[in-house]
């Protein structure tokens, strides 16, 4: 493993964090290779296609060609350490790009110039505000054939705002790119740079009431004393740098990392992260100071779990400094694990490092009690110090798993908890109701790469189908029930006599069981064994072999014989005369009803609405979120949810998001109910 010293550029003001993310296919990977290359980190440039670039490691990520993890490099370029996070850009796989964020201080939108704004570009974008993150945004591909990068701009300017403004321009048909910030003077193939120097100063020194002053005498100040209020108007969002780029050709590539050195925040100059003390409402806030030799302060954004290696916890240093031989605390843990090895990573490369300070990206391995999320410490007052949680979008995709052979269950469930603790945006849960494993995500491509990598790297397969919908039978009206059982078979035989009436309960009131006999009719020792029998038939289901709930049984009489009556004898005629009752009740099969909230674009409402009346919704209300997004309350029968997120996607262009909760139990239509009936007549005759 190779060894080296990072002394050198231990100075926190030479780091700089910044994460690629966008739209997948808009180029990030291949940035991430092209900005390597040239600050000579690689030898020589990967490809995506042979499957030799040092992000996409994963053996899935090579055969798909498709990032699916979030990959950690790093380089050096003018004696400043610039740590990249490649993120994938699908929207199934949040749960690996979100976290990223907690990591950086600048989030660099990459745009293909071929295909435009997509829609993960400007999810992401607003994520990135929402953390307060410095943004910036990167055109790539600009030699693609056919395009207009003044009408992109343009494009930029009308979605993110007005403040986004070219750093460089492209000159020479698209083959090269020209500074506007330092430079005033000269030509782009849009024309006369200087236009977009004054607008990028302009943007800048209105942060600074002295700049303004001081610009409005002169007409100009040298870029180089913008420093100050540059950093300010990123931090603020009041400048969004946008850089022009080919991965493929180089063009820009040299420029884009003297903007990352030169204009982009070092850990000092950015906005602290939000750190809490304390859960909950009683939570207050906490800022992290970038000081190497205050106590440490470290976030663990990403955590990798290998059948082989183990355990690695991936984390950004925000406070103090972690060297080899740290004693360092997870969250309120009690007992320190001591750092054996740290690394930077290149990939699927591990670099050991003799020390990390605030703004660098660093790793640990086989510290099996680190988990995502976690703050590492060195003082125990720190011990309930946590990060604002991010606003990861709820996964409601879900897949029942089993494993193929069975007794095993216990490692089926080890190995998908496994998977679940490297990616937050994925829940297991067994379902009582149904008795089953379920696997939730955020979409059908989300799980099959999940089930992909359980097959491919724990070697375990397993069987997967729709969840059962956790259907409930009751009774809608008063009943009678009557059962007789007798058994002689030429020993001791079997008698018990059962009279029982039963009503229906409020939605939700569950099960309620009443003795009324009088007179010894069915002797005392013998009524637990009638309710028994009427339990069975609770758990069971009497017309489509689900649960009843929300009944009432009351015993009122019966018969018993002084030999012959036992336990069995009445558990059996409880358990037939509450069936011969339900029969009479009017019984229904209830279906779960959940709230659903789904978070559109405006122009997908009158799509979103009219879908989900077609699958018996009902519309509660609506509500607009901002940045051209509405809130659709309402509620449906889970039933009609099944690949629910796969239609959303496709009347949204992938930007549509939707929770559930489980509102209440209504029947279901006549025509749902025979169907389900005539199912459980052909599984009881089988």
């Amino acid at each position: 493993m190779p060894s080296r010293s990072n002394g050198a550029a231990a100075d926190m003001e030479a780091v700089r964090t910044l994460a690629l993310v966008g739209a997948a296919a808009a180029g990030k990977t291949s940035l991430a290779e092209a900005l390597l290359y040239k600050a000579g980190a690689i030898g020589a440039s990967g490809s995506i296609e042979r499957g030799s670039t040092v992000s996409d490691h994963d053996p899935l990520e090579r055969r798909l060609q498709h990032s699916l993890n979030a990959s950690v490099m790093h380089l050096t370029h003018a004696a400043t350490r610039i740590h990249l996070i490649d993120t994938p850009g699908g929207p199934d796989f949040l749960g690996q790009s979100l976290p990223a964020l907690e990591a950086v201080e600048t989030v660099a939108v990459v745009i293909n110039a071929a295909t435009g704004i997509e829609p993960m570009a400007v999810r992401m974008m607003d994520y990135a505000a929402s953390r307060h993150l410095a943004r910036m945004i990167v055109v790539n591909k600009i030699d693609s054939q056919g395009i207009s990068l003044a009408g992109l701009l343009a494009d930029i300017q009308a979605t993110f705002g007005r403040e986004c403004l070219p750093l460089n321009l492209p000159d020479g048909v698209n083959r090269q790119v020209i500074d506007c910030f330092f430079n005033r003077f000269g030509r782009s193939d849009f024309g006369p740079v200087e236009a977009a120097h004054r607008a990028l100063v302009e943007q800048v020194v209105e942060v600074d009431a002295a700049f303004v002053d001081r610009y409005l005498e002169e007409g100009d100040v040298d870029p180089s004393e913008l420093h100050a209020p540059l950093e300010q108007a990123l931090r603020e969002g009041h400048l969004i740098p946008v850089c022009f780029v080919s991965s493929r050709s180089g063009a820009g590539v040299a420029e884009l990392l003297d903007i990352i050195v030169k204009l982009l925040p070092d850990p000092t100059e950015a906005n602290p992260p939000d750190f809490l003390v304390g859960e909950g409402t009683e939570a207050q806030p906490m800022q992290a100071t970038p000081d190497p030799s205050l106590h440490v302060l470290a976030h663990v954004f990403k955590v990798t779990i290998d059948p082989y290696v183990g355990k690695m916890g991936i984390f950004r240093v925000h406070q103090g400094t972690v060297t080899r031989d740290s004693q360092l605390y997870i969250g309120d843990g009690r007992k320190p694990f001591k750092v054996g090895h740290l690394f930077m990573l290149q990939g699927k490369d591990h670099i050991e490092v003799s020390h990390a300070v605030p703004g660098d990206i660093v790793a640990v391995a086989k510290v099996d009690d680190i988990h995502f999320d976690a703050v590492l410490h060195d003082a125990a007052e720190d011990s309930h110090v946590h990060l604002a949680p991010l606003a990861f979008p709820v996964p409601v995709y879900g897949l029942a798993v089993e494993p193929k052979r069975r007794g095993d269950e216990q490692r089926a469930w080890e190995i998908l908890g496994k998977l679940a603790a490297e990616d937050p945006c994925l829940r297991i849960e067994h379902v009582a109701a149904t008795n089953e494993t379920v696997l939730y995500g955020l979409g059908e491509l989300h799980l099959r790469i999940v089930l992909d990598r359980l097959r491919e790297v724990y070697r375990f397969e397993v069987q997967t189908r729709a969840p059962h919908i956790a259907y409930r039978e009751t009774v809608t009206a008063p009943a009678a029930g009557h059962h007789r059982h007798k058994k002689q078979s030429g020993g001791a035989g079997q008698f018990g006599e059962v009279f029982l009436r039963i009503e229906p309960l409020a939605r939700g009131t569950g099960f309620q069981f009443v003795d009324e006999v009088r007179g010894g009719t069915i002797p005392g020792q013998f009524i637990p064994a009638v309710e028994k029998g009427v339990r069975e038939v609770l758990a069971c289901g009497a017309i489509a072999g689900y649960p009843v709930v929300d009944v009432r049984v009351v015993v009122h009489d019966g018969k018993h014989h002084s030999v012959d009556s036992k336990d069995i004898a009445f558990a059996t005629a409880g358990r037939k005369a509450f069936m011969a009752a339900i029969q009479e009740a009017q019984p229904v099969v209830l279906e779960p009803i959940v709230q659903i909230e789904i978070a559109v674009p405006e122009h997908s409402v009158g799509d979103v609405v009219s879908d989900m009346s077609s699958r018996r919704g009902l519309i509660t209300g609506t509500s607009g979120t901002g940045a051209g997004t509405v809130t659709i309350g309402g509620q449906v029968p889970e039933a009609e949810l099944a690949n629910y997120q796969s239609r959303l996607n496709a009347m949204t262009s992938g930007q549509g998001r939707y929770t559930i909760a489980l509102s209440h139990y209504d029947a279901v239509p006549p025509t749902v109910q025979r169907t389900l009936m005539g199912q459980y007549k052909v599984r009881d005759e089988d």
